[in-house]
């Protein structure tokens, strides 16, 4: 068994509104994220991948335009801009692309944050 991860990363801005540090996070402000999808299997005889990275790399930049830039409390299907839901947000748009895709993480470098996310079904 095999896993293969490739990373993306993109800026966005966004507000939250939380029990703590309330004032900062309520104003409009941005981070830079990075994004990692992780697929696993084993890999085609013919073409010894589990995926051709190349596809891969596409959708991922379907993905990365869609929030880079952006202002993420305007992405209506999001939710709050948590890290939590950007990780499910990634996931249901790679999913159905990548069966073999078992887990989606959101990192916050610059604050040492992370938050993976393996699906639905594995939570149950």
């Amino acid at each position: 068994m095999y896993e293969l991860s490739k990373q993306f990363r993109f800026d966005a801005a966004h507000t939250l509104d939380r029990i703590v540090q309330t004032e900062s996070s309520r104003r409009i402000h941005g981070h830079s994220y990075r994004g990692e999808v992780t697929l696993r299997g084993r890999p085609d005889p013919e073409s010894g991948m589990i995926v051709d990275v190349g596809i891969l790399e596409r959708e991922l930049e379907s993905v990365r335009d869609a929030l880079d830039h952006r202002f993420l409390d305007d992405i209506n299907d999001l939710g709050p801009a948590t890290m939590e839901n950007l990780c499910r947000w990634i996931w249901e748009r790679l999913k159905p692309s990548f069966p073999a895709l078992t887990k989606v993480s959101v990192y916050r470098d610059s604050n040492s944050d992370a938050c993976s996310y393996w699906g639905e079904e594995e939570l149950a």
